[in-house]
């Protein structure tokens, strides 16, 4: 049960976001451009970013959800679940991998970063841009997570519920799914 009256039904982030529609908005507009807009980091990789820190911040909801959005993208659920649980041996890119090795450190604290991680990354291919978006996901998800955690937001068990949003996300991004129930007055 959540901390705070959040609508019945309504899973993890979802139902923090219909609580306080103010917050909503940058949010998901953050996430769409994190996540979904134009990248030389596909949307799949992007979204194993969000579900490799989401896994090692022990958040089943987020993991769950950005490894089916993964999933969804590369049309694997098995490469996307190899990816989040052992970046190192999965049958991916050099540069995914350093990438998915500098999230890591930013989850552990951003001064947890060294030199050579960034070498690292580098040397694999990736780009500046490569570099600085990997490390705004990290960060953004460690802060995601925890929202959705320290606020016991509800996490389904039912992988299918995660597919559905999954296929919705992709084809309509974050924020553009159908209305959840209202939710109840904050107290």
């Amino acid at each position: 049960m959540a901390h705070i009256a959040v609508a019945p039904g309504v899973p993890g982030i979802v139902s923090l976001l219909s609580f306080r529609p103010e917050t909503a908005g940058p949010l998901t507009d953050l996430t769409n451009v994190l996540l979904r807009a134009p990248n030389s980091l596909t949307p799949a990789e992007r979204e194993l970013i969000a579900a490799f820190v989401s896994g090692l911040n022990s958040c089943v909801f987020c993991r769950e959800g950005h490894t089916a959005i993964a999933a969804a993208y590369l049309q694997d659920e098995t490469l996307a679940s190899q990816v989040t649980r052992d970046p190192e041996s999965a049958p991916i890119s050099d540069k995914l991998k350093a990438l998915l090795a500098l999230a890591g450190r930013v989850q552990q604290g951003g001064l947890a970063v060294r030199h050579d991680d960034i070498v690292r990354a580098r040397q694999a291919g990736a780009s500046d841009t490569e570099i600085h978006d990997t490390v705004l996901i990290a960060a953004a998800f460690c802060m995601y997570n925890r929202y959705v955690d320290g606020l016991a937001a509800w996490t389904p068990d039912d992988r299918e519920g995660y597919r559905q949003q999954a296929k919705q996300v992709v084809e309509h991004g974050y924020g553009n799914q159908p209305e959840a129930a209202a939710p109840p007055a904050r107290g």
